[in-house]
């Protein structure tokens, strides 16, 4: 083990004592990263049945009271539960719980109409108004330089307008939030903000990574810098980021992107300052995924041992945001333990952001036998796989050799460990892994626990280097993406089941068509980077489509048909929208717009 005054000098860096004791804390033994496990396990099942539960703040818990009373009383038909648990307070927590509970209820929990609107509309603030609107100060209607691959006129009059929506989902936290930050879930954060759009109301994890994408494009570094500032702030806050900058997310993450932010913001900027305040947040990050609850350790049949991630939620309970859906869904359970843990597996898909899909089921027709804990995911290993090479790579930057170099040999431990548990030679993909119930956190890889379904997940590897640059690997795999039957006439569908989720069929994502397309494109394979394009090139083209039909960008597209959006899931599809207007903005810089090339459907 290299000792700490070997991994890192003090007089290396321009930072505070403060965040240099965060080094010191992080770059303990424990953090040290080893994806080839040595430790001791504990048992799986301990765990899994028992894991640990990350308190909110009363307030959160009175607004589920208010959302279900709101259930009862104004009925399923278009209900919303996330606006319930998104108002704030205009009077005490005590003096609207005290008017709340004189309401007139029935048996069955309801009041009458008129009565709750009433108390709503003088106890409460509007859903959203604790986020104000901020003009963004790098914003400029036709930034210099912007897209230029992209000759075609109509579509660089649409690409125009998707950059201007940026100022449309502008916000900043307002001064009350700051003020009386407990008549808000909202959290306070330092930074404007870019949300998503419609019903989410606040800045996002993984949802980011993309908007920034999107944001470089537009050249709007300064923008891209406060979203990574925030997001550092949750971090040392609460340890990781969260899933959203809501009190009701404190009890989960998302998928870490954070370092793949910063690095390609260093990128395009240069900036060394930001590498030297985000890096001790990364290396706090690094620790909550790759200990504790997150932490796998499984041998393969040639008993080389690796430690792998998976999603865990902190919390056992019907989400917040919610509540009123988890408990009908949980109804088919007749005692409390199991309940729990179903709330669990929901709260810990909602981490994973495939919130929710087939991926996730034991039985994908039966939506209560969700087991996210019992999955090691692909893509979230390649994601801490991007982080330990991001990290290894800034470090390097400001002259952190040691840290560099530690993170480097990490990352080709966690390599090996992709390759050995999730790589499938006879499919060309690498495939999820079944944990068995009931087994301990060191497992025995069996071939029959990988997951043999296809999903778009089991292609993400190719976004990294470390194996888009294996042609023949890549060849492989190109092969296997074009006959999978995950590639449609407008993208990449989720997956081959429609099951009536939003994460699969026929539903396609931004950032899951970004990655792969991504991949494709870095590699040497000529036809590989040729399907790369014609992939992006109908992303566009649905984009665009659906954009002239309903004047908004869209969360998720149907990929069975171009210019369709895209449904199913627990709410109303949303427009907006962040992580969609960045990959058509990064998509037009790479690949660009032939003038003479049609942007319409084609057929």
């Amino acid at each position: 083990m290299v000792s700490i005054p070997s991994l890192i000098n003090p007089k290396q860096f321009s930072v505070s004592p403060s965040v240099f004791l965060l080094f010191l804390l992080f770059l303990s033994p424990s953090l040290l990263p080893m994806a080839e496990a040595e430790t001791s396990p504990v048992p799986f099942s301990s765990i899994h049945d028992s894991g640990p539960v990350v308190p909110v703040k009363p307030l959160v818990s009175f607004l589920e009271r208010v959302q279900e009373t709101a259930f009862q009383t104004y009925g399923s038909s278009h209900f919303d539960p996330k606006l319930y648990v998104d108002l704030s307070l205009r009077f005490s927590l005590s003096e609207t719980m005290h008017a709340f509970d004189k309401l007139l209820k029935t048996g069955k929990g309801s009041v009458s109409v008129k009565d709750l609107d009433e108390f709503i509309e003088k106890y409460f603030e509007g859903a959203g108004r604790d986020l104000v609107y901020a003009e963004p100060v790098d914003f400029v209607p036709e930034p210099q330089g912007f897209l230029p691959k992209v000759e075609n006129p109509q579509v660089r009059a649409w690409a125009l307008e998707v950059h201007a929506l940026w100022k449309n989902l502008s916000r900043k936290v307002s001064d009350s939030v700051q003020k009386q930050p407990e008549f808000h879930t909202l959290l306070p954060l330092p930074g404007s903000v870019i949300i998503p759009g419609s019903r989410f109301r606040e800045v996002y994890y993984w949802d980011s990574y993309w908007v920034i994408r999107g944001l470089l494009a537009s050249k709007m570094y300064k923008t891209a810098k406060a979203i990574v500032t925030n997001l550092v702030s949750l971090i040392d806050a609460y340890g990781y980021v969260l899933n959203g900058a809501r009190a009701y997310y404190t009890n989960r993450s998302q998928p870490p992107l954070l370092s793949a932010m910063v690095f390609e913001i260093y990128n395009r900027t240069g900036d060394v300052e930001l590498i030297k305040t985000c890096l001790p947040a990364l290396l706090k990050e690094y620790k909550f995924w790759n200990s504790g609850i997150h932490e796998v350790s499984i041998h393969d049949d040639q008993q080389n041992h690796y430690s792998l991630s998976r999603y865990y939620a902190m919390w056992n309970k019907p989400r917040p945001e919610s509540s009123t859906i988890d408990k009908q869904s949980s109804s088919k359970f007749l005692n409390a333990s199991e309940k729990q843990q179903f709330y669990r597996e929901l709260a810990s898909a909602a981490e994973s952001g495939w919130d929710f899909g087939t991926r996730w089921m034991r039985d994908t027709s039966e939506f209560t036998t969700l087991a996210t804990t019992s999955v090691l995911p692909v893509d979230l290993n390649v994601f801490i796989l991007k982080m330990e090479l991001d990290i290894s790579f800034l470090a390097r930057v400001i002259g952190a050799d040691s840290i560099a170099e530690n993170f480097l040999k990490a990352s080709q431990a966690r390599q090996r460990a992709i390759n050995s548990v999730f790589w499938n030679e006879k499919m060309g993909q690498w495939l999820d892994y079944w944990l068995s119930n009931g087994t301990t956190c060191k497992v025995t890889w069996e071939a029959q626990n990988q997951n043999q379904n296809v999903f778009a997940s089991n292609f993400v590897p190719l976004w990294i280097d470390l194996f888009n640059s294996d042609t023949p690997l890549v060849e492989k795999v190109m092969r296997s993406l074009q006959t999978s039957g995950l590639v449609c006439a407008a993208g990449i569908a989720t997956s081959l089941t429609n099951s009536g989720q939003q994460w699969d069929f026929p539903n396609g994502w931004a950032p899951l068509q970004h990655m792969i397309v991504e991949g494709l494109a870095r590699s040497e394979l000529i036809e590989a980077r040729s399907m790369a394009k014609e992939i992006a090139e109908r992303w566009i083209r649905t984009n665009y489509v659906a954009y002239k039909k309903t004047g908004a960008m869209h969360e998720k597209y149907d990929v069975e048909k171009c210019g369709e959006t895209g449904g199913g899931g627990e709410y109303v599809a949303q427009t907006g929208f962040g992580w969609s207007n960045g990959v058509v903005l990064a998509f037009l810089e790479e690949f660009g717009w032939p003038r003479d090339q049609s942007i319409d459907c084609i057929g």
